[in-house]
């Protein structure tokens, strides 16, 4: 871990702290957004699964406010013609979203507990499990969610902080959340803060 400690160090030293500074206070800024920019958000995070998220940016981009009128049909051709991998599935997923897009305004305003908003969003949210409610609560301002990913893991394995897992079921993820808890709080860093360090670290890219 000391290893890992002094490349995040070295980093927290150099000019990549402004630029994440500065995605942190934009994701803060869309919380404080209307329903409609935090669902288009919400569309983001269910297409990113085992998807580019670089292209993801581009087709979500493209699409806008879109993802709140199209139809489940005219979505699907619009992934198509896009380039997007998953068009008839996450099509599906996003048009059952828009049913609880109400009751996750409520929720966003109103909850007890930031890891049950989270059980909340997993429970009801087609095609978003831990990694993706994580991923769409950091992008809109919450700081306390780590976004398990691939190249986290391997980051993790590389420092002998987890092993190798076969399958992340919940428990599995709210262990690897704890270590990573524990990393940003020695880095004195948020959960939020730590996850684009180690994305930098192990892509030298800065996305969402």
């Amino acid at each position: 871990m000391d290893n890992l400690i002094k490349h995040i160090e070295d980093l927290k030293k150099s000019s990549i702290k402004g630029t994440i500074e500065e995605k942190i206070r934009e994701f803060k800024e869309l919380k404080e957004n209307p329903i409609d920019d935090i669902f288009k958000e919400l569309c983001f995070c269910i297409m990113t699964a085992n998807c580019s998220a670089e292209k993801c940016i581009e087709i979500h981009q493209k699409i806008g406010y879109d993802f709140l009128t199209l139809s489940e049909e005219h979505l699907k051709c619009k992934f198509k013609e896009l380039g997007y991998r998953f068009p008839n599935l996450r099509a599906n997923y996003i048009i059952e979203s828009r049913k609880f897009k109400d009751l996750l305004e409520i929720k966003l305003k109103n909850y007890d507990n930031e890891k049950e908003l989270r059980d909340w969003i997993v429970k009801n949210i087609k095609g978003l499990g831990y990694k993706e409610s994580s991923h769409f609560l950091r992008n809109i301002g919450y700081d306390n969610y780590a976004i398990i990913d691939f190249h986290i893991i391997d980051i993790l394995i590389r420092h002998k902080l987890i092993e190798k897992p076969k399958t992340i079921t919940k428990a599995l993820y709210l262990e690897i959340e704890s270590v990573l808890q524990k990393l940003a709080n020695d880095l004195n860093l948020t959960l939020a803060e730590l996850d684009l360090y180690l994305w930098f670290l192990e892509t030298g890219k800065i996305l969402k």
